[in-house]
């Protein structure tokens, strides 16, 4: 009976396309990954891809799943509508004050990829495994 099951997991949120959403993706990124050693990297990299699909394209909504297989997770958002911009890493000037949220998530992930679909495009993040911190002896 093992060969159906799956000690895998998959959850899935569809937010309107609306600022506030992603803080919303980003509380429900820690509830669901508040045991796992990287839940501040995949807030981070879900934060700065929600803004992103808010920002950046003209769909009603964008969805954000996560899968977890043990330590592994992986982080999927997709937006649904057309962008006059795709997705890529930049470099801008010191002095800018946006152009960055894409080369912090690449930093962060142990695998970047970004599909294009009709209408929208889907950004995609492994995480790194990271084993839990040791605790500190005290001396």
């Amino acid at each position: 009976m093992d060969e159906y099951t799956s000690s895998g997991q998959v959850w899935e949120l569809v937010c309107p396309r609306l600022p506030q959403e992603v803080g919303r993706a980003r509380r429900w990124t820690r509830d669901i990954l508040s045991d796992h050693p990287a839940v501040e990297d995949a807030a981070l990299i879900v934060t700065e891809l929600g803004a992103n699909a808010v920002r950046h394209t003209a769909g009603n909504v964008f969805r954000l799943t996560i899968s977890r297989a043990g330590q592994v997770v992986t982080l999927t958002v997709t937006d649904t509508g057309p962008s006059s911009t795709s997705p890529h890493i930049t470099l801008p000037d010191v002095s800018a004050t946006r152009g960055r949220g894409l080369s912090i998530v690449a930093i962060l992930a142990a695998e970047l990829s970004v599909t294009h679909h009709t209408g929208g495009c889907t950004v995609t993040v492994r995480l790194p495994h990271k084993p839990p911190e040791a605790p500190e002896e005290d001396s």
